[in-house]
């Protein structure tokens, strides 16, 4: 095989024989003849290609292909793969590329770019087929020959008014079953059509499927005009990239946008280090918080032992909340007018799990000071209920700063993905800190202290 590949620079039928994923291999294993590879596809396998690209490697064939090759490709991209290409680059490449468009791709695609981010409006594909209520049945089946070449998503008919607003939506099998002399209001059922909004965000639609079961649904507008269909195969490419995006700032870092291989070392770096900044000066307010209680941890040295398992618990508590109400939120299932309800159901369950841990730490310190494990002096019990205390209070902090941070941040008109886990588990610890100390400072006054 690796003869073999040895001579699919120049030869574009052993390429074109490759699957797409033999194909993208390939590639990456050449970096410095991407683009020679990627001029030798046929025009459909490019497509198919370029799309599962990373976007670096993208802009490196887009600028290395000759005019003539970048115009066939640009045009016979579908409209949401190439907005979804051109709203990630430079407006200087973008303006550049935009004259290779036709006029008909052009005017979609900058009507595209301007719908908000991450609405449904980008992920419109304008092709659909639409008959009119008062047609019959033969005249829908001679449109559809005529028009499927044109479409890649037959399965629903749309019908409209003469006006071009949607009235109702019937699956392509209706037609083939009845008489062809039937009209098409005789198979309008009357029910309302479960249609998405222009302005509608990714995760209202991601909802909406997910509930309809449709391979596409309808794209109107507030008017009701019938503009096109988004399909679910685009809904999944979005979830794809969102769930990545999402993975990596739930992490603690920048988003990369591309595969980890691909990312040049110096930019890996750049996403990494902002965080991690942002992070150590947060737990720097942590040693200024053990500075502060210093007079403490001299006095009874036996707390500092309690330290990490006290502060780790309300990190954790506080991580599995914030991942919890930053996925609902993915889904759609959490909303910003439910945080009174959302903060009820952590406060609770924040006391609870407090509790449990801090039952669990109670009967460690009574169990190794017992069997002799550990000495923990003579007022032993007392840091047994301190330990107790502490952990429901740390972890009831823990949940409910995780959860209220997500919707801070949503109101905020930011990513609740930002409010990670090492965001949270750093502002729990400088907070659990300060509650355990407190705690310790007002059981033990008098006595270790």
């Amino acid at each position: 095989m690796f003869n073999e590949e040895q001579d699919y620079l120049n030869n574009d039928k052993f390429l074109n024989n490759q699957t797409v994923n033999r194909l993208i291999k390939i590639i990456h294993n050449n970096p410095n003849n991407i683009v020679k590879i990627f001029s030798l596809l046929k025009l459909r396998k490019a497509i198919s290609i370029f799309r599962v690209l990373d976007l670096s490697i993208k802009k490196k064939i887009i600028k290395g292909l000759s005019s003539i090759k970048k115009m066939e490709l640009l045009n016979n991209l579908s409209v949401n793969d190439r907005v979804y290409f051109l709203e990630n680059l430079p407006k200087s490449v973008l303006k550049d590329l935009i004259k290779y468009l036709n006029p008909e791709e052009k005017c979609e695609t900058l009507v595209s770019l301007g719908y908000p981010k991450n609405s449904v409006g980008r992920l419109m594909i304008p092709y659909y087929l639409a008959v009119q209520e008062t047609w019959s049945v033969q005249e829908v089946l001679d449109y559809i020959r005529k028009e499927v070449k044109n479409s890649d998503v037959i399965e629903i008919v749309y019908i409209i008014d003469q006006k071009g607003k949607l009235i109702d939506d019937i699956k392509i099998r209706e037609f083939l079953l009845v008489d062809p002399n039937t009209k098409v209001y005789d198979l309008i059922d009357g029910l309302s059509v479960e249609a998405l909004n222009i302005t509608d965000s990714e995760e209202k639609a991601n909802k909406m499927f997910s509930m309809t079961n449709r391979i596409s649904l309808p794209v109107i507008d507030d008017q009701n005009f019938l503009l096109g269909i988004v399909t679910v195969d685009d809904i999944l490419w979005v979830l794809n990239e969102n769930y990545r995006e999402d993975f990596q700032k739930i992490g603690g870092m920048e988003a990369l946008n591309q595969s980890y291989l691909n990312v040049p070392l110096y930019k890996l770096i750049k996403k990494r280090a902002g965080w991690l900044i942002l992070l150590f000066i947060g737990e720097m307010l942590t040693t200024t918080v053990m500075q502060k209680f210093s007079s403490v941890i001299e006095k009874a040295v036996v707390l500092a032992l309690f330290i990490p398992l006290v502060v780790s618990s309300g990190g954790n508590s506080g991580s599995q909340a914030a991942s919890l109400i930053i996925q609902a939120m993915s889904l759609g299932e959490v909303k910003i007018k439910d945080w009174w309800i959302v903060m009820r159901r952590e406060i609770i369950c924040g006391f609870f799990l407090g509790s449990i841990l801090g039952l669990t730490g109670f009967i460690r310190v009574i169990a190794w000071h017992k069997i002799n494990l550990f000495n923990y002096g003579s007022h032993w019990i007392l840091v047994g209920v301190t330990v107790f205390l502490s952990l429901i209070g740390v972890v009831l902090w823990g949940t409910l700063s995780g959860s209220m941070l997500p919707f801070i941040i949503k109101k905020l008109r930011g990513d609740p993905a930002i409010s990670s886990a090492p965001f949270v588990a750093t502002l729990v610890d400088v907070v659990g800190l300060i509650i355990y100390f407190s705690i310790s400072c007002f059981l033990l006054h008098g006595t270790l202290l």
